[in-house]
């Protein structure tokens, strides 16, 4: 008999309620085929059929019904519990967990907190960076108090409105860089020949920062020719890659603000090809309270409920 885990009675009570596969895989943020094998290992556990497969919208079985019920209490009274033992720490009260992308934390991060402190006061935080999809799901798996992350309408996360709430931090925008020739311009200027294509350094598979980019050379004005001779899912990789001239890079600006101050690093599209720039969205996201405290993760920490209530005032919610 396999060993019953926390998150297949997570996935099974989003199934009880949205009553779809897909949904609350995509809720989830898991794929279809990955949730159904959750699912299963829950009932070779059971030791019973809980889902009764031959209807739709999905129905649960007697069985399954019962063990909903229990789940509800089961998954309350360990976040409960959980409540309990970080309130023994009053030092972790005052500690903010943020999940954030790795170009992000590199970045917009450090000086974020620095802003804060100027408007807000100092903060207690710890970082934890991830790729954007792991950092959606340490959201919403309950082990992290925020979320940052980007955001464009091309690619949004997944998040339940009638559970999360985000808020709009800024603007980044995303495009192609090269290191300078001798007389300053770029080494490698887009878009390139199909005949000599232009070597590329990319993000690597399902990396949200290549999607985006994939997004808009599809939306290029004129074809554009490039080889992939590097990748990595770091846009730090990237960019010191770029620096040492093996290619081109589409990378947030934040992050290269100071190398092309410097002249170390130009922009790759000349101004007869415009539009080889995307602008994107930097959100905040929260599990939201309920009116109990109750959630995946809980009460929100004193410290990060005041940071949202600022942040709120001064900002304004994400459409």
């Amino acid at each position: 008999m396999p060993a019953m885990e926390t998150k297949w009675l997570e996935d099974f009570v989003s199934l009880a309620e949205t009553r779809s596969f897909s949904r609350s895989a995509q809720l989830r943020h898991v794929t279809q085929p990955a949730f159904s094998r959750r699912i299963q290992a829950l009932e070779a556990w059971a030791g019973t059929d809980l889902v009764d497969r031959s209807s739709y919208p999905t129905r649960l079985t007697p069985a399954g019904q019962t063990l909903y019920t229990q789940s509800l209490e089961m998954l309350q009274a360990l976040q409960n519990t959980r409540a309990m033992l970080r309130g023994h720490s009053a030092a972790g009260q005052d500690v903010i967990e943020f999940a954030v992308p790795h170009s992000l934390a590199f970045t917009f991060f450090p000086a974020w907190v620095t802003s804060l402190r100027a408007s807000f006061g100092p903060i207690k935080s710890r970082l934890i960076a991830l790729n954007v999809h792991d950092a959606v799901v340490r959201l919403v798996e309950g082990n992290c108090d925020l979320l940052i992350a980007f955001h464009h309408p091309s690619q949004p996360f997944q998040l339940d409105a009638a559970h999360y709430e985000t808020l709009t931090l800024g603007q980044e925008t995303l495009a192609p860089y090269s290191r300078p020739d001798a007389e300053g311009r770029a080494l490698f200027q887009l878009p390139g020949r199909a005949g000599q294509p232009l070597p590329y350094l990319g993000y690597a598979p399902d990396a949200y920062l290549g999607r985006m980019v994939d997004v808009l050379l599809k939306q290029a004005g004129a074809p554009i020719h490039l080889d992939r001779v590097y990748e990595t899912d770091m846009a730090e990789g990237l960019k010191a890659m770029a620096l040492e001239g093996h290619g081109i890079a589409f990378l947030p600006q934040s992050s290269v603000r100071k190398e092309v101050r410097a002249r170390r690093l130009v922009s790759a599209v000349p101004p007869e090809l415009p539009g080889l720039e995307m602008a994107m969205e930097i959100r905040l996201c929260r599990e939201k309270p309920t009116a109990t405290g109750s959630g995946t993760s809980g009460a929100p920490k004193r410290a990060a409920q005041a940071l949202w209530d600022f942040l709120q005032a001064a900002g304004r919610p994400a459409g």
